[in-house]
């Protein structure tokens, strides 16, 4: 077991595919940016588990139990479902694999930073998701696991479902693979309920229908750029509202699941044939897409600030969306190389948007082992794939 591990996750935008991809092997495509949530694992001698984060004022030291872990006396119990959810749950999910291997378990204690959050507010970036995989790949490279990236993908969606089901998963596939990612998701209840049934490792090797995560080229004529609207918005709460909106039954709901298949479809194109025009105008039919969803759901996906973030951005000869499940956080624009950042960056400070200098990171080659980089200073340098 190493002494001290340190591992890096970063956050992600949606570029095409929002609420579509939540079914099953349905498509979308996500970028991961080079805003990351670091997590340093160390070797403890006072209690089985200790987790510190930046997001709180104090370690919360928690103790194995045959429920999971649990809050020590004298600590915050709801903290351990709550704000270090995610975190726990990759804990438990890593020793669970380890138990059922008949490997050996050992005291740990997890520090967590995360640059996704505005004075601890959160921004869409997919903090959660992050939090997960980098807590994931800590945990199982401090205890010397030697894991592919497909099986750290799985390993934090299985701790993820237990945390929550609804969400598709492409957050994880962004934070592990990196990059422009197409993504569809696999059943999570499925996953959940096998997981429950057979455990990790069984749950971890089984083949999951629908899954599939295919590495994208960056476009090289077009620069991302990202406004934030000023609101943080609950992800967990839309997408559990859409599935109570009669807007959201029957052909409404057909019709968009296939809209959105070709759009995401001809985004993929585009990428892979590095064709401007074609991405601008699938990233417009996206958010035509969210636009009429909107409408037909009255979800509030669509809010004031977003619609003022694409339009400028529209303006300023960029094709422009809500990034994610909107109801606030982020936008995205798509900016031609010959077209003025700084006017667009000015437009949108004027227009009551907050320009968030962000890159693409480059996509990582797929490996078995843990990476070679233990506790560095800092987090990657980002390898923009647009400027």
């Amino acid at each position: 077991m190493a002494a001290r591990t340190t591992r890096y996750a970063p956050g992600k935008l949606m570029v095409a595919g929002e609420y579509a991809v939540l079914e099953p092997g349905r498509p979308a495509i996500v970028a991961a940016v080079d805003r990351y949530v670091t997590v340093t694992a160390t070797a403890v001698e006072d209690a089985d588990i200790v987790i510190g984060s930046d997001l709180l004022d104090h370690e919360v030291r928690l103790r194995r139990s045959r429920q999971g872990l649990e809050a020590l006396p004298g600590q915050d119990p709801a903290l351990v479902r709550g704000v270090l959810a995610y975190v726990v749950s990759a804990v438990e999910t890593i020793e669970q694999l380890r138990t059922e291997r008949r490997l050996g378990l050992a005291p740990v204690r997890l520090s967590v930073r995360s640059d996704l959050h505005r004075a601890g507010v959160k921004t869409g970036l997919g903090s959660s998701a992050a939090v997960t995989v980098a807590s994931t790949r800590a945990l199982a490279d401090h205890y010397g696991m030697r894991l592919s990236t497909e099986d750290r993908f799985r390993l934090a969606l299985l701790a993820a479902v237990q945390v929550d089901a609804g969400p598709s998963g492409a957050d994880l596939a962004a934070a592990t693979w990196q990059g422009w990612v197409s993504y569809r998701s696999p059943d999570r209840q499925a996953l959940l309920n096998d997981l429950h049934r057979h455990g990790v490792a069984h749950s971890l090797e089984r083949p999951w229908a629908d899954l599939a995560v295919l590495p994208l080229p960056p476009p090289t004529e077009l620069a991302l750029h990202v406004g934030w609207s000023g609101s943080p918005a609950s992800t967990t709460a839309l997408v559990a509202d859409l599935a109570t909106r009669p807007g959201w039954q029957g052909a409404p709901r057909t019709r968009f699941l296939d809209d959105s298949e070709q759009c995401v479809s001809a985004a993929e194109r585009a990428l892979r044939r590095d064709e401007t025009e074609g991405l601008l105008d699938a990233v417009r039919t996206a958010r035509s897409l969210l636009t009429r969803l909107d409408a037909e759901t009255s979800l509030g996906i669509v809010t004031a600030p977003l619609h003022r973030l694409c339009e400028v951005a529209e303006s300023c000869g960029a094709a422009a969306k809500p990034s994610g499940a909107g109801g606030g956080d982020c936008g995205i624009a798509l900016l031609p190389a010959h077209h003025s950042a700084e006017l667009l960056r000015r437009r949108w400070t004027a227009a009551g948007i907050t320009p968030v200098p962000l890159r693409v990171t480059a996509g990582v080659a797929d490996d078995t082992g843990p990476e070679a980089r233990i506790d560095p200073d800092v987090p990657p340098s980002p390898r923009g794939h647009t400027r």
